[in-house]
């Protein structure tokens, strides 16, 4: 019998009123636009929970099942589902508010995300996701492991079909919704998992690993997470203890037999106890590296408690297998080879299975019920459980975080990762953790290391990772000093922005919306919305383009391609404006890339100083004129958090005619014990001009990028507050002939040809002037692009 711990809960038996049974074929209609179909030729169904879907008990709604001409119709409130009987296969989809009629193929699947990114270099195939541009899906879940009510998993045993039809038309975040509703929603992730990890393939000794963690807060890099790759343990086992393995060919040090391994390297880690407390003096969470393929072997610390656990004799020195069929195995393996060193620091488990898709039990995956288990058993002891770890399949967001795996250095590799990563809210999978910098081979480039990171500070998890060669590492000081001062500044960004992601965090468990998401879920009607892959949504105020080729090297700018949708965007970095809706190139320079706010948009950012990432007591809380709310979430970071949370709400209104905007702080709401008992709330507002500005009660100052802002002192959570800026105006740009002048400058090359291609311009003033003189100019793309940029910049 499992141990409770590794016991989920799932509620996978539909009410009878959601049923209608034929004669060979079972209907669910679980919501009035998602259809379970089995089909059995022994008149037996299945209600367990499967390793895909959990739950099927939902509130009844009205439905109606017929048979004609060897075809069954399913017809609810929204739509009119056609079947082929004798195949059980979904046919059609008529959607009864607008008529409209689709044939459930998959060519129009806008595809999810895959296993691992391990050893590729640019693109490659991804499986299929939940959405379609026709907006009909067909889950088969026939071939699926079922989940028995001991928490094992085991084999169908009915054969025939099981299938899920979702017919959401473009209404693709519900589409996500309702999937999490039959599968489980995603985990809420730890905060600290949300700031800066470290990470590297190497043989560190107990004393370089802790001096490199001071170095880095020496740098002031706040890291979060210390990971400890496969040299924890004992890797040169013919070495160490007389054995006969093989050794790993291409590894610059002995690896014999040692990818499994459960017992500290005392040569490496002499008291790894002290180890592991430093660490966590230093603020650090901690995970180790785990290949558990090869099982126990007789030199582990653990073995003899290990052998009497699974009844074998500790002096027969037999190796203990590592099985996914023994309820025994699973709970030893955890009680004796992983809670102790939890007990002792270790906060979760990087599982890096390699080793196929086969194991003891024929036909499973053993990435399932390891991600499945370990995932559980994580929070056992009441903290937020985690685990770093490959994709299984649909259902995997239930065991966060996901490791993509070792990909090549490369700028194809970059260009990739925004469209992977945004891509796999479309399999529901929200939260995969990169190489940032990449993991092997490829070239060596300042510039690519510094775009991987400003992409990385705006995506689900931010872990510098690199292979085991001494010149690969991604500490910043290791490239020079201009992309090292430039990365620092991105890597402290993360760590602030920490309450803004924790909330989108928060919005991702409870509403089923990514924190990276692909722009056709916002704009689902706009066919621009599906023209640029690597743009995505970075919460509910951001929207990301990362740059993700070489700069230019004649203008010294990066370029992507973007559109903007309707309204006012502002980047950010730089405090240009655009108004959509438009398509064209955004450039920059190495040291940012466009990253833009909608208008009305609230960023809380924590100003608190080091690494940690308590509830912050410095709040700052990036302002952009318009109209908009932002609910900060906080909460007491344990699995209990749904009874201790708190939230505060803020709000931003903007008359521009009166040229007054208003912030106002509600009284926080929930227990208020989790947030600080006194905080500074420093408003910046990114887009007002600070000169004109005023507000009765409040002394308003300028920082070092020329924001005005004020802040409120010792907010309590009996506090609210409302602050209103008089004389609020807008922040004009530049003039346009001073941006083409500014764009001519700074061509690189001889100065006599730069002049006299500038010269058709030096007259012009009218927009639509500048614009046609471009189109009609020999000028290179880039300086085009760069020219056409200014041009649209309000």
């Amino acid at each position: 019998m499992l141990k409770k711990s590794l016991m989920a809960k799932t509620d996978s038996v539909s009410d009878s009123k959601q049923i209608f049974l034929g004669d060979c074929y079972r209907v669910s209609v679980l919501t009035s636009r998602l259809i379970r179909l089995e089909q059995s030729v022994k008149g037996k169904y299945t209600d367990l929970p499967s390793q895909t879907v959990w739950f099927r008990k939902f509130e009844p709604v009205d439905f109606e099942v017929t048979e004609k001409n060897g075809k069954i119709f399913v017809t609810t409130s929204d739509i009119h589902l056609t079947v082929i009987k004798k195949s059980l296969s979904p046919l059609s989809v008529r959607f009864i508010k607008d008529g409209k009629t689709v044939f459930c193929k998959k060519e129009k699947n806008l595809k999810g995300t895959r296993r691992t990114l391990d050893m590729t270099n640019g693109k490659v195939k991804l499986d299929d996701g939940l959405i379609t541009e026709n907006g009909v899906y067909v889950l088969d879940d026939s071939k699926s492991f079922l989940i028995n009510g001991n928490g094992e998993f085991v084999a169908r045993q009915n054969g025939g079909k099981d299938l899920y039809v979702f017919a959401y038309g473009k209404d693709y975040r519900r589409t996500i919704c309702d999937f999490y509703k039959i599968s489980g929603s995603t985990p809420l992730i730890p905060r600290y998992a949300l700031g800066v990890w470290w990470s590297r393939y190497h043989r560190y000794t107990q004393k370089e690993y802790v001096d490199l963690m001071l170095r880095f807060k020496r740098e002031n890099i706040p890291l979060t997470v210390a990971t400890v790759d496969m040299d924890w343990h004992w890797t040169d086992l013919n070495k160490q203890f007389g054995t006969h393995y093989k050794s790993r060919i291409g590894s610059s040090y002995p690896i014999t037999g040692g990818w499994t391994g459960y017992s500290w390297d005392t040569d490496l880690f002499p008291d790894y106890k002290k180890f592991l407390k430093t660490l966590k003096e230093e603020n650090l969470h901690i995970t180790l590296n785990l290949h558990p393929a090869d099982g126990v072997r007789f030199f582990e610390t653990q073995y003899k408690e290990m052998a009497k656990a699974m009844d074998i004799d500790p002096e027969s020195k037999a190796d203990i297998p590592f099985v996914c069929g023994s309820d025994k195995f699973w709970n030893a393996y955890f009680d004796v080879l992983h809670k102790p060193y939890e007990r002792e620091g270790v906060d979760f488990w990087w599982i890096d299975w390699q080793q196929g898709k086969k194991c003891d039990v024929d036909g499973l995956d053993p990435l399932i019920p390891l991600n499945h288990y370990h995932f559980l058993d994580n929070g056992e002891d009441g903290r937020m459980p985690l685990i770093l770890s490959r994709y299984s399949g649909m259902g995997s967001h239930r065991y966060p975080l996901g490791f993509s795996g070792d990909t090549n250095i490369s700028w194809k590799t970059l260009d990739f990762q925004p469209y992977f990563t945004a891509n796999a809210a479309n399999a529901a999978y929200t939260w995969w953790s990169h190489d940032i910098g990449g993991h092997m081979g490829g070239i060596r480039d300042d510039e690519l290391y510094l775009r991987w990171i400003e992409f990385a500070t705006f995506s689900p998890v931010l872990r510098l990772h690199s292979t085991a060669n001494d010149l690969l590492g991604k500490e910043p000081w290791k490239y020079r000093k201009d992309i090292c001062e430039s990365a620092k500044k991105y890597l402290r960004l993360r760590h602030s922005l920490i309450p803004y992601i924790y909330t989108m965090d928060y919005r991702t468990h409870k509403q089923g919306i990514a924190l990276c998401e692909p722009m056709y879920y916002t704009y689902p009607d706009k066919k621009e919305a599906y023209s640029v892959p690597n743009q995505y949504m970075f919460g509910s105020e951001l929207m990301v383009c990362p740059i993700t080729s070489k700069n230019d090297k004649k203008t010294g700018f990066g370029s992507v391609k973007a559109w903007i949708p309707e309204g006012r965007w502002t980047d950010i970095f730089t405090g240009e404006v655009y108004i959509g809706s438009k398509t064209l190139e955004l450039n920059r320079e190495i040291e940012s890339i466009p990253v833009l706010a909608k208008e009305g948009a609230i960023i809380p950012l924590s100003a608190d100083k080091g690494n940690g990432v308590n509830n912050p007591k410095e709040l700052k809380i990036l302002v952009f004129s318009g109209n908009g709310s932002f609910s900060l979430y906080e909460d007491n970071g344990k699995t209990d958090y749904d009874l201790h949370n708190a939230v505060t709400n803020l709000s931003v209104k903007f008359d521009e005619g009166k040229a007054l905007l208003t912030v106002s702080v509600s009284q926080p709401v929930g227990d208020t014990a989790v947030i600080p008992e006194k905080r500074n709330i420093t408003f910046v507002f990114k887009d007002i001009e600070p000169e004109k500005a005023e507000c009765d009660g409040y002394d308003l100052f300028t920082d070092e990028s020329g924001n005005a802002c004020l802040t409120v002192m010792d907010f309590t959570a009996q506090n609210s507050a409302n602050i209103v800026i008089k004389n609020a105006y807008r922040r004009k740009s530049a003039d346009k002939k001073e941006k083409i002048i500014e764009v001519f400058s700074r061509l690189q090359g001889n100065n006599i040809l730069k002049t006299l291609k500038y010269l058709p311009f030096k007259k012009l003033n009218d927009k639509q002037e500048y614009s046609n003189r471009i189109k009609k100019s020999f000028l290179s793309h880039s300086v085009k692009s760069l020219l056409t940029e200014k041009l649209e910049e309000e």
